[in-house]
């Protein structure tokens, strides 16, 4: 019998998927390795976890408030969804929980990205007409000066 070095590895125990739609959303690399970390951990049926900021930043060796700022990034991008979770004590105190994740749908993050691209193109369009509106206003008041 030969020795494998290597172990055969098990796609669907050892592995999860990551979109590739990911690496074209123009993330930064906290964003991708929060993602990714909540990708980990979500629940394949339910497309939801629960993990709170320091776990997730003890795996991704981020403080708790850089993965803070990282989730909120994510939900402005529309990666992720969030809501707030209740727990109770034995004594029946009601406490804040961890944060619910929901995995959004890649596509619906891509379709995201691209509206937020369209309208920064109009946004610079409109910016670009008014400084043109802008110079040719001041030119034909040169002109008016010049011809008194």
């Amino acid at each position: 019998m030969k020795y494998n070095k290597w172990p055969k590895r098990d796609p669907i125990k050892n592995y999860f998927p990551l979109p590739n739609e990911v690496f074209s959303l123009g993330l930064t690399t906290g964003e991708i390795a929060v993602y990714t970390y909540l990708m980990y951990c979500e629940d394949r049926d339910t497309w939801q976890c629960w993990p709170s900021y320091k776990t997730i930043g003890r795996a991704v060796g981020m403080s708790k408030k850089t993965v803070q700022k990282y989730v909120e990034m994510l939900v402005d991008k529309g990666l992720i969804l969030t809501e707030r979770t209740d727990i109770y004590t034995k004594e029946g105190l009601k406490l804040n929980g961890n944060l619910r994740y929901t995995i959004r749908p890649i596509h619906e993050a891509v379709q995201i990205f691209r509206e937020k691209q369209m309208q920064k193109i109009e946004e610079e369009n409109v910016r670009a007409r008014m400084a043109m509106l802008a110079a040719e206003q001041n030119n034909s008041f040169r002109w008016e000066e010049e011809g008194a």
